[in-house]
């Protein structure tokens, strides 16, 4: 009997380049947090259109300290969309605040000004903005309304590297940024993130918040010809990375051109070939900017099969793909959350699956989920 060739929703870009890189970084005995980190840093941030760059253990961690830095507090509320992965939520949590869940757009999956003001009070510090499955968000419009009201952004742009917006990264102008390289991302370290500001003295303070609050890195101090006496300012966290990692993550971001645009071909054959079906609507780039693509995520508007049997029939024929992004105001982590109406959010994470899209993907393997679909329609 023919074992049945499952179509993986994603595989990581890894091979030879990135694990002579990591065995590099051990054989050179510094494995920590060190040079290496140091370099990503940089070209990360210069790849994302940002002054500076900290690198740290995984987006989530680099949320919390995005947070401590705008120095949210027990009593503050901070606006957040229920439809992401629930790490955007429970960093809030982190710092004692709550979260407030607003809607989103049914075009991106995005926050808007209208659904951020919708919900924001006297209590409302910062709003965590998530361009979403690597769509982003309006980031003219958000920011502008959030200097106008005085509260700090956080943009939450774990999926969102290589995207863009107004013509530029989509990190470009951030007061603040939390990135990721989880495996299903673009580009990844295994785990780990960075945090990315325009501000010195802000990525000054975040890479003594990641590192117990010392005054001099771990890196310096080894540098150092006379023995360095570290201080610890203020209470803090170890949310380092390290030099393996890192190792890893500048092969795998010298690749990010060449990936989002064999991504953005494959998402441009996808649409194309869904186009005259009827009840499915794909995702496409928001008129302000582009997508890379990192989830294709569709949208059954009409669709004659319901989303789960939908994922059911596409298992059965070989195609691991995923239901859509999730709400985190349904889970059980905050039933005790009573949120305003989200008839959006509700609608994307009930009738929205994700397909697959990587470098292996090839066109017969898009013809035959496709045509899985196509079955579904009739």
């Amino acid at each position: 009997m023919a074992v049945l060739q499952v179509i993986p929703v994603m595989i990581p870009d890894l091979g030879e380049e990135e694990a002579q890189a990591a065995a590099e970084a051990i054989r050179s005995g510094w494995v920590a947090q060190g040079p290496r980190v140091a370099r990503f840093e940089q070209e990360f941030a210069a790849a994302v259109g940002a002054g500076h760059g900290v690198a740290v253990s995984s987006c989530t961690t680099g949320l919390h300290l995005a947070l401590v830095l705008l120095d949210i507090r027990p009593g503050d509320e901070v606006v957040v969309p229920s439809l992401s992965f629930i790490a955007t939520a429970n960093a809030v949590r982190y710092v004692g605040a709550t979260p407030v869940f607003a809607d989103v757009e049914l075009a991106t999956g995005n926050l808007t000004v209208e659904t951020v003001d919708a919900v924001r009070t006297e209590r409302t510090r910062a709003v965590i903005a998530v361009h979403q499955g690597g769509v982003p968000f309006d980031t003219a419009a958000l920011r502008k309304a959030t200097d106008g009201w005085g509260i700090g952004l956080v943009e939450d742009a774990a999926c969102a590297a290589g995207s863009t917006a107004y013509g530029a990264p989509a990190g470009t102008g951030a007061r603040v940024a939390a990135w990721s390289f989880h495996p299903r991302k673009l580009i990844t370290t295994g785990e780990g993130g960075m945090v990315t500001v325009d501000d010195a003295e802000a990525a000054v303070r975040l890479k003594r918040l990641r590192e117990h609050g010392m005054n001099v890195s771990a890196a310096d101090r080894h540098a150092a010809k006379q023995p360095v006496l570290e201080a610890y300012l203020e209470t803090a966290f170890n949310y380092r990375m390290t030099d393996i990692q890192a190792a890893v993550g500048l092969v795998q971001l010298g690749k990010l051109a060449g990936l989002v645009a064999q991504r953005r071909q494959l998402a441009a054959r996808y649409q194309e070939l869904l186009a005259d079906i009827d009840g499915l609507v794909p995702v496409r780039d928001p008129a302000y900017g582009q997508t890379n693509y990192q989830s294709f995520w569709v949208l059954l508007d009409g669709f004659r099969t319901g989303r789960d049997e939908v994922l059911t029939e596409l298992a059965a024929k070989g195609v691991s793909a995923r239901r859509g992004i999730m709400a985190a105001h349904l889970e059980p982590a905050y039933a005790d959350v009573t949120p305003g109406p989200l008839p959006v959010t509700e609608r994307i994470t009930r009738e929205s699956l994700i397909l697959p899209l990587h470098h292996k993907l090839t066109h017969e393997d898009q013809d035959h989920i496709v045509g899985v679909l196509r079955s579904l329609a009739n």
